[in-house]
């Protein structure tokens, strides 16, 4: 069964996959950052506000100094540029390790405002840099300009992302259980008139009827608890994937700031799940050659 499953997870997959997270998941990242970035001397250094490093608890357990104002914009200014280098897959090694690396400093030295998005950002770029996915529809591809490079790579990497979001979301699910969401058949309702109300959503509050936000939250909770097994099934896969980018695309209409997170999640979703004949009729995926017609599906 073990041999079973290490084959399972690294048997060669399609490269497109890897690609659209290389592509996409970098701009998900800065497009959220970049209302960070642009105040950068608000935000990392000195010149703001800062926790004093004197305190230290679970909630802030690495205190970290800010910088010097032209520090802290060297550093924006670096996050920003291996970002999009790694989206354009130059030196992608390089700018994606960078990228990691920047990412998880700014996400320890502004804690306080360390979201979603910030968290996940030094795990992905992690995973990018540590495989091959810059050695199509990049910059270093161009450079290199190999006769027949690779349409398929050990799967590996691709499965890294393929079981990050079955955890991600069993986890999101088990805080909601534990917390109102069994007791309270209008949390997800109350979320709706919070800060980060948009037109959509409070349009969407008062036009749909009481009794669906209920069930919207009971399939939430089934979605997300049961998201492990949705993802294993290969019959509940394409379903559970489908039902996923309708949650996030709901997500980024009524959450205002929070669209980038919807596209963020909606790209690991589309990279890590959707059928390879899906992939193929997009023009630049099936000149990656997502999958040869001899190939198992992936």
């Amino acid at each position: 069964m073990f041999d079973a499953l290490i084959a399972a997870v690294f048997r060669p997959k399609p490269i497109a996959r890897l690609v659209i997270v290389r592509v996409l998941a970098p701009i998900a990242i800065l497009g959220f950052m970049m209302h960070r970035i642009v105040h950068a001397d608000d935000w990392i250094s000195d010149a703001g506000f800062r926790v004093p490093t004197e305190i230290s608890d679970w909630r802030q357990p690495l205190p970290i100094p800010g910088l010097p104002v032209w520090a802290a914009w060297t550093v924006a200014l670096a996050f920003l540029a291996a970002g999009l280098a790694t989206a354009a897959g130059a030196f992608t090694r390089w700018s994606a390790g960078l990228f990691a690396a920047l990412a998880i400093y700014v996400a320890l030295a502004d804690r306080l405002a360390a979201f979603t998005v910030s968290k996940l950002a030094p795990m992905i770029a992690l995973a990018l840099c540590l495989t091959p996915s810059g050695v199509r529809a990049s910059v270093d591809a161009w450079r290199a300009r190999a006769p027949k490079p690779p349409t398929r790579v050990s799967g590996g990497g691709v499965s890294f992302f393929q079981i990050l979001l079955p955890v991600f979301y069993v986890s999101s699910g088990i805080a909601k259980a534990k917390g109102d969401w069994f007791d309270n058949p209008y949390v997800l309702w109350s979320h709706v008139h919070d800060s980060y109300q948009t037109h959509f959503s409070y349009w969407l509050a008062g036009a749909m009827p009481t009794w669906m936000w209920p069930i919207l939250q009971v399939t939430v909770l089934v979605f997300e608890l049961g998201s492990p097994l949705w993802f294993a099934l290969p019959w509940t896969r394409t379903p559970a994937m489908i039902y996923g980018l309708g949650m996030h695309l709901m997500i980024g209409l009524m959450f205002g700031p929070v669209i980038w997170f919807s596209v963020l999640m909606m790209t690991l979703l589309v990279a890590s799940y959707a059928p390879i004949a899906w992939l193929e009729r997009v023009p630049w995926l099936r000149r990656l050659g997502a999958a040869t017609r001899s190939a198992r599906p992936a």
